[in-house]
């Protein structure tokens, strides 16, 4: 469902919308930019949550793979 709204943008956004995309086109070009960033941002935060996970359990992971790669010199 779509809602109406008003956003306030400044004159050099709003020329610089206006030479990319028609007059009509621009509020589905502002959502899909939005919705754009919007994934760029939760993916940003969903990548910080994983190296912070990766990091809290580095020393632990880095044996596991020392004594894999021991094994596999042995063999």
């Amino acid at each position: 469902m779509k809602v109406k709204t008003s956003v306030t943008l400044s004159e050099e956004l709003l020329r610089a919308l206006s030479d990319e995309v028609e007059p009509r086109n621009r509020s589905a070009f502002i959502e899909q930019a939005s919705w754009s960033y919007l994934r760029t941002l939760r993916r940003s935060e969903r990548d910080r949550h994983e190296l912070a996970a990766l990091d809290a359990h580095a020393d632990e992971l880095n044996r596991e793979a020392r004594e894999v790669l021991e094994y596999q010199d042995d063999v």
